[in-house]
Protein backbone atom coordinates (compact mmCIF):
# COMPACT_ATOMS: atom_id res chain seq x y z
CA UNK A 1 0.00 0.00 0.00
CA UNK A 2 1.37 3.37 -0.63
CA UNK A 3 2.09 6.41 1.68
CA UNK A 4 -0.80 7.59 2.97
CA UNK A 5 0.83 11.01 3.50
CA UNK A 6 2.55 13.70 0.89
CA UNK A 7 4.93 16.55 0.80
CA UNK A 8 2.78 19.69 0.80
CA UNK A 9 5.10 22.79 2.30
CA UNK A 10 7.63 23.28 4.35
CA UNK A 11 8.22 25.44 7.58
CA UNK A 12 11.45 26.54 8.86
CA UNK A 13 13.34 23.76 6.63
CA UNK A 14 10.87 20.95 7.71
CA UNK A 15 8.89 19.11 5.76
CA UNK A 16 4.98 19.26 5.95
CA UNK A 17 2.88 16.12 5.18
CA UNK A 18 -0.76 15.93 4.19
CA UNK A 19 -3.21 13.53 4.06
CA UNK A 20 -3.99 12.96 0.21
CA UNK A 21 -7.35 13.82 -0.98
CA UNK A 22 -9.49 13.14 -4.12
CA UNK A 23 -12.25 10.70 -5.39
CA UNK A 24 -11.43 6.99 -4.05
CA UNK A 25 -8.94 7.69 -1.28
CA UNK A 26 -10.13 6.27 1.60
CA UNK A 27 -10.47 8.25 5.34
CA UNK A 28 -8.04 6.15 7.16
CA UNK A 29 -4.36 3.97 6.02
CA UNK A 30 -2.28 1.27 7.40
CA UNK A 31 1.15 1.90 6.97
CA UNK A 32 3.53 -1.53 7.84
CA UNK A 33 7.50 -0.44 9.21
CA UNK A 34 8.70 -1.95 6.23
CA UNK A 35 7.93 0.40 4.07
CA UNK A 36 11.15 2.73 2.81
CA UNK A 37 9.70 6.14 3.31
CA UNK A 38 8.48 5.07 7.05
CA UNK A 39 11.73 3.56 7.93
CA UNK A 40 13.95 6.67 6.28
CA UNK A 41 11.90 9.73 7.77
CA UNK A 42 13.54 12.52 9.64
CA UNK A 43 12.12 15.04 11.64
CA UNK A 44 8.75 16.23 10.06
CA UNK A 45 5.35 17.72 10.16
CA UNK A 46 2.05 16.41 9.35
CA UNK A 47 -1.60 17.96 9.40
CA UNK A 48 -3.30 15.27 10.35
CA UNK A 49 -3.65 12.36 13.04
CA UNK A 50 -1.27 9.67 13.26
CA UNK A 51 -0.76 6.44 15.67
CA UNK A 52 2.50 3.89 15.41
CA UNK A 53 1.26 0.44 17.18
CA UNK A 54 4.08 -1.47 18.43
CA UNK A 55 2.95 -4.69 18.82
CA UNK A 56 5.91 -6.27 20.55
CA UNK A 57 6.24 -3.36 23.18
CA UNK A 58 2.89 -3.00 23.58
CA UNK A 59 2.96 0.40 22.83
CA UNK A 60 1.32 3.11 20.83
CA UNK A 61 2.49 6.52 20.18
CA UNK A 62 0.94 9.28 19.64
CA UNK A 63 1.78 12.37 17.18
CA UNK A 64 0.36 15.63 17.39
CA UNK A 65 -0.67 16.86 14.70
CA UNK A 66 1.09 20.65 13.53
CA UNK A 67 4.06 19.30 15.83
CA UNK A 68 7.84 18.77 14.55
CA UNK A 69 8.24 14.85 15.40
CA UNK A 70 11.59 13.60 16.61
CA UNK A 71 11.10 10.05 15.43
CA UNK A 72 14.20 8.81 16.83
CA UNK A 73 13.09 7.68 20.42
CA UNK A 74 10.27 5.37 18.16
CA UNK A 75 11.23 2.16 17.00
CA UNK A 76 9.88 1.63 13.38
CA UNK A 77 11.33 -1.60 12.79
CA UNK A 78 8.67 -3.31 13.92
CA UNK A 79 5.59 -1.02 14.05
CA UNK A 80 2.26 -0.04 12.05
CA UNK A 81 1.34 3.29 11.98
CA UNK A 82 -2.45 3.97 11.27
CA UNK A 83 -3.29 7.96 9.24
CA UNK A 84 -6.65 8.93 9.32
CA UNK A 85 -8.38 11.85 7.70
CA UNK A 86 -10.13 14.13 10.62
CA UNK A 87 -12.71 14.78 8.83
CA UNK A 88 -14.19 11.48 8.56
CA UNK A 89 -15.19 11.83 12.01
CA UNK A 90 -17.63 14.80 11.53
CA UNK A 91 -21.04 14.01 10.55
CA UNK A 92 -21.23 16.70 8.06
CA UNK A 93 -17.90 16.37 6.52
CA UNK A 94 -16.67 19.35 7.91
CA UNK A 95 -12.93 19.30 9.17
CA UNK A 96 -13.40 19.12 13.24
CA UNK A 97 -10.95 20.95 15.05
CA UNK A 98 -8.29 19.06 17.59
CA UNK A 99 -10.04 20.78 20.59
CA UNK A 100 -13.81 20.10 19.40
CA UNK A 101 -13.48 16.55 19.31
CA UNK A 102 -13.89 14.15 21.89
CA UNK A 103 -12.00 11.09 20.07
CA UNK A 104 -8.80 13.43 18.85
CA UNK A 105 -8.17 14.85 22.36
CA UNK A 106 -5.66 12.32 22.46
CA UNK A 107 -3.59 13.80 19.84
CA UNK A 108 -3.53 16.96 21.29
CA UNK A 109 -0.67 17.20 23.98
CA UNK A 110 2.62 18.96 24.56
CA UNK A 111 5.19 16.18 24.69
CA UNK A 112 8.42 16.80 24.16
CA UNK A 113 9.30 15.42 20.40
CA UNK A 114 5.23 15.54 19.88
CA UNK A 115 5.43 12.32 20.22
CA UNK A 116 3.13 10.92 23.71
CA UNK A 117 4.09 7.37 24.81
CA UNK A 118 1.37 5.01 26.04
CA UNK A 119 1.25 1.45 27.33
CA UNK A 120 -1.71 -0.67 26.04
CA UNK A 121 -2.77 -2.58 29.01
CA UNK A 122 -2.10 -6.88 27.96
CA UNK A 123 -6.12 -7.42 27.58
CA UNK A 124 -6.07 -4.77 24.93
CA UNK A 125 -3.03 -6.21 22.93
CA UNK A 126 -5.15 -8.60 20.32
CA UNK A 127 -8.18 -6.05 20.23
CA UNK A 128 -5.71 -3.92 18.51
CA UNK A 129 -4.03 -6.08 16.22
CA UNK A 130 -7.72 -7.48 15.29
CA UNK A 131 -8.73 -3.96 14.26
CA UNK A 132 -5.77 -2.76 12.30
CA UNK A 133 -5.93 -6.04 10.83
CA UNK A 134 -9.63 -5.47 9.94
CA UNK A 135 -8.63 -2.26 8.46
CA UNK A 136 -6.42 -3.40 6.34
CA UNK A 137 -8.43 -6.22 4.98
CA UNK A 138 -11.40 -3.98 4.09
CA UNK A 139 -9.03 -1.21 2.34
CA UNK A 140 -7.35 -4.05 0.27
CA UNK A 141 -10.60 -6.31 -0.83
CA UNK A 142 -12.65 -2.81 -0.97
CA UNK A 143 -16.13 -4.13 -0.94
CA UNK A 144 -19.33 -2.42 -1.07
CA UNK A 145 -19.30 -0.72 2.59
CA UNK A 146 -15.88 -0.37 2.66
CA UNK A 147 -15.12 2.61 3.66
CA UNK A 148 -17.67 2.66 6.09
CA UNK A 149 -16.53 -0.62 8.03
CA UNK A 150 -13.02 0.94 8.17
CA UNK A 151 -13.92 4.32 9.88
CA UNK A 152 -15.98 1.59 12.03
CA UNK A 153 -12.70 -0.02 13.30
CA UNK A 154 -10.58 3.09 13.57
CA UNK A 155 -13.56 4.68 15.63
CA UNK A 156 -12.94 1.73 18.07
CA UNK A 157 -9.62 1.90 18.36
CA UNK A 158 -9.66 5.56 19.04
CA UNK A 159 -12.00 4.96 21.86
CA UNK A 160 -9.74 2.71 23.52
CA UNK A 161 -6.89 5.06 22.77
CA UNK A 162 -8.74 7.96 24.82
CA UNK A 163 -9.95 5.37 27.47
CA UNK A 164 -6.04 4.46 27.69
CA UNK A 165 -4.66 8.11 27.20
CA UNK A 166 -7.07 9.19 30.04
CA UNK A 167 -10.96 8.92 30.19
CA UNK A 168 -12.77 10.52 27.01
CA UNK A 169 -15.11 12.54 29.81
CA UNK A 170 -12.02 13.28 32.01
CA UNK A 171 -10.40 14.99 29.34
CA UNK A 172 -13.55 17.05 28.62
CA UNK A 173 -13.27 18.45 32.16
CA UNK A 174 -10.01 19.37 32.13
CA UNK A 175 -10.19 20.86 28.98
CA UNK A 176 -12.70 23.39 30.10
CA UNK A 177 -15.87 21.50 28.89
CA UNK A 178 -17.52 20.22 31.80
CA UNK A 179 -21.02 20.48 29.97
CA UNK A 180 -19.96 18.43 27.62
CA UNK A 181 -18.52 15.93 30.10
CA UNK A 182 -21.53 15.64 31.14
CA UNK A 183 -23.30 14.91 27.95
CA UNK A 184 -20.75 12.66 27.36
CA UNK A 185 -21.61 10.75 30.71
CA UNK A 186 -24.99 10.59 30.93
CA UNK A 187 -24.71 9.45 27.34
CA UNK A 188 -22.98 6.48 28.93
CA UNK A 189 -24.46 6.01 32.05
CA UNK A 190 -28.61 5.14 29.96
CA UNK A 191 -26.74 3.74 27.17
CA UNK A 192 -29.11 1.06 27.94
CA UNK A 193 -32.23 2.80 28.20
CA UNK A 194 -34.14 5.07 25.56
CA UNK A 195 -32.91 8.46 25.32
CA UNK A 196 -33.56 11.65 23.78
CA UNK A 197 -32.20 15.03 23.56
CA UNK A 198 -34.97 15.99 25.81
CA UNK A 199 -33.63 13.41 28.26
CA UNK A 200 -30.66 14.42 28.16
CA UNK A 201 -30.76 17.92 28.69
CA UNK A 202 -33.04 17.25 31.51
CA UNK A 203 -30.40 15.28 32.86
CA UNK A 204 -27.60 18.45 32.57
CA UNK A 205 -30.62 20.72 33.37
CA UNK A 206 -30.60 23.27 30.61
CA UNK A 207 -33.11 23.17 27.67
CA UNK A 208 -32.98 21.20 24.39
CA UNK A 209 -32.31 24.17 21.83
CA UNK A 210 -29.40 25.39 24.22
CA UNK A 211 -28.11 21.82 24.47
CA UNK A 212 -28.41 21.57 20.82
CA UNK A 213 -27.02 25.00 20.22
CA UNK A 214 -23.69 24.17 22.60
CA UNK A 215 -23.29 20.46 21.31
CA UNK A 216 -23.23 21.37 17.67
CA UNK A 217 -21.31 24.65 18.46
CA UNK A 218 -18.65 22.61 20.26
CA UNK A 219 -18.24 19.36 17.79
CA UNK A 220 -19.94 20.17 14.54
CA UNK A 221 -22.62 17.10 15.81
CA UNK A 222 -25.74 16.85 17.51
CA UNK A 223 -26.73 15.35 20.64
CA UNK A 224 -29.12 12.28 18.86
CA UNK A 225 -25.60 11.99 16.62
CA UNK A 226 -23.49 11.39 19.81
CA UNK A 227 -26.25 9.30 21.31
CA UNK A 228 -26.17 6.75 17.95
CA UNK A 229 -22.42 7.06 17.69
CA UNK A 230 -22.26 5.86 21.12
CA UNK A 231 -24.56 2.97 20.44
CA UNK A 232 -23.12 1.64 17.13
CA UNK A 233 -19.67 1.70 19.55
CA UNK A 234 -21.34 -0.58 21.68
CA UNK A 235 -22.75 -2.66 19.61
CA UNK A 236 -20.15 -3.32 16.97
CA UNK A 237 -18.29 -4.05 20.33
CA UNK A 238 -21.31 -6.97 21.42
CA UNK A 239 -21.40 -8.31 18.08
CA UNK A 240 -17.23 -8.43 17.45
CA UNK A 241 -16.81 -10.23 21.06
CA UNK A 242 -20.04 -11.95 22.25
CA UNK A 243 -22.51 -14.14 20.57
CA UNK A 244 -25.26 -12.62 21.96
CA UNK A 245 -28.67 -12.41 19.60
CA UNK A 246 -29.18 -9.40 17.30
CA UNK A 247 -32.22 -8.53 19.92
CA UNK A 248 -30.10 -8.86 22.87
CA UNK A 249 -27.41 -6.31 21.48
CA UNK A 250 -30.43 -4.34 20.62
CA UNK A 251 -31.89 -4.15 24.06
CA UNK A 252 -28.16 -3.31 25.56
CA UNK A 253 -27.82 -0.49 23.27
CA UNK A 254 -31.17 0.96 24.33
CA UNK A 255 -33.40 -0.15 21.48
CA UNK A 256 -36.18 -2.29 21.93
CA UNK A 257 -37.27 -2.69 18.46
CA UNK A 258 -34.38 -4.70 16.78
CA UNK A 259 -36.17 -4.46 13.44
CA UNK A 260 -35.31 -0.44 13.83
CA UNK A 261 -31.23 -1.19 15.21
CA UNK A 262 -30.66 -3.65 12.11
CA UNK A 263 -31.95 -0.71 9.80
CA UNK A 264 -29.98 1.90 11.93
CA UNK A 265 -26.90 -0.22 12.27
CA UNK A 266 -26.93 -0.76 8.15
CA UNK A 267 -27.81 3.30 7.45
CA UNK A 268 -24.56 3.76 9.46
CA UNK A 269 -22.54 0.82 8.47
CA UNK A 270 -23.84 -0.35 5.10
CA UNK A 271 -24.24 -3.63 6.21
CA UNK A 272 -26.67 -5.54 8.42
CA UNK A 273 -25.23 -6.68 11.97
CA UNK A 274 -25.51 -10.08 11.13
CA UNK A 275 -23.29 -9.77 8.24
CA UNK A 276 -20.64 -7.69 10.31
CA UNK A 277 -20.29 -9.98 12.46
CA UNK A 278 -19.34 -12.48 10.25
CA UNK A 279 -16.94 -10.84 8.34
CA UNK A 280 -13.40 -12.04 7.54
CA UNK A 281 -11.07 -10.43 10.11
Amino acid sequence: MALASRLVRHRDGVPIYGYPSGPGTPPVAVVRAAHDEVRDRGRHIHDFPALWFVPGAATVFVAAAGEVLDPGRVDRSDGIGVYFDPAALASDGARPTWREHPLLFPFVHGEAGGMLELRLPGERLQPWQTAIASIEAELTERRDGYRQAALAHLTLLLIDLARVADDVVGDLRHSGEPLLAEVFAVIDRRLDQPLSLRDVAADVGITPGHLTTIVRRRTGRTVQDWITERRMTESRRLLAETDLPIAEVARRVGIADPGYFSRLFRRVHGTAPRTWRTRPC
